[in-house]
């Protein structure tokens, strides 16, 4: 092992990483069902329109999750493990840009929080006093 990541795979064996861990897994686990609402509700619902919402909220963290949690059990040479999470994250990744032309609530929000961050954090123009 690596000794620059020798202190993650023990933070990730000891009691609080394995509380973060398990709380990462369950925020996968919720989005994994959403999807699969998602999946077997009828379409133009608003049910479908939940599910695919929370779906899209917690794809991104569950992503980040499953992929810190890859990294662990690479460096705890679990390599049944590592390629269970590889094939979750690959089908995560898969399922969030499968259906695109979905109605959900961030559909349409990026040009919108663009716009809002442009305005708030953009810098100001102020005049510059007269030199004489």
């Amino acid at each position: 092992m690596n000794a620059g990541m020798a202190p993650v795979a023990v933070f990730a064996h000891s009691l609080p990483g394995l509380i973060v861990m398990s709380l990462g897994q369950a925020l996968v686990v919720a989005c994994v069902c959403f999807d699969m609402v998602r999946a077997l509700s009828v379409p133009r619902s608003h049910r479908r329109y939940v599910a695919n919402t929370v779906f899209r909220t917690l794809a991104v963290p569950s992503i980040l999750v499953t992929g810190v949690s890859v990294l662990v059990d690479a460096l705890s040479w679990s390599w049944q493990d590592v390629a269970m999470g590889v094939f979750l994250l690959v089908t995560i990744i898969f399922r969030l840009h499968h259906d695109t032309d979905e109605d959900n609530w961030w559909k349409g929000k990026g040009k919108k929080l663009a716009r809002w961050a442009r305005r708030t954090l953009g810098t100001r123009t102020v005049a510059a006093p007269a030199l004489g």
